[in-house]
């Protein structure tokens, strides 16, 4: 029987949370309802949110788009997609080891041309 008390007090638990979030939605609803306006201005708080003018506002960034084309050309390919973030991501690695060597060989030559400029 312990399990059985276990998912009543879970569906009481759940019940609960709907009924808040119930409440919290009618609550949006009225907001809505006496200033239908602030739906255009970007939700009841008036800054951001979800409504339209934000929504414009923030499809109007170039890398808004570049993001969605990215995310739209990528779709359902998978195993590709992945395979260039392991591709990329050794060829970064190997980038960064160049890029030490370099400096360090850098390094030795300033270091070997003090040398010889002393002697």
């Amino acid at each position: 029987m312990s399990r059985m008390a276990d998912l009543e007090a879970r569906r009481l638990a759940l019940l609960i949370r709907c009924e808040a979030q119930r409440a919290e939605l009618s609550q949006r609803m009225l907001q809505l309802r006496e200033n239908p306006g602030s739906l255009l201005r970007g939700g009841a708080e008036g800054g951001g949110g979800w409504g339209v003018a934000s929504i414009l506002r923030r499809t109007r960034h170039p890398l808004a788009w570049v993001t969605a084309l990215a995310g739209i050309a990528l779709l359902g390919r998978t195993r590709e997609v992945l395979t260039a973030l392991v591709w990329a991501r050794s060829a970064l690695s190997l980038l960064a080891r160049v890029t030490e060597v370099v400096g360090l060989a850098t390094a030795l030559r300033r270091t070997r041309s003090r040398v010889q400029g002393d002697a």
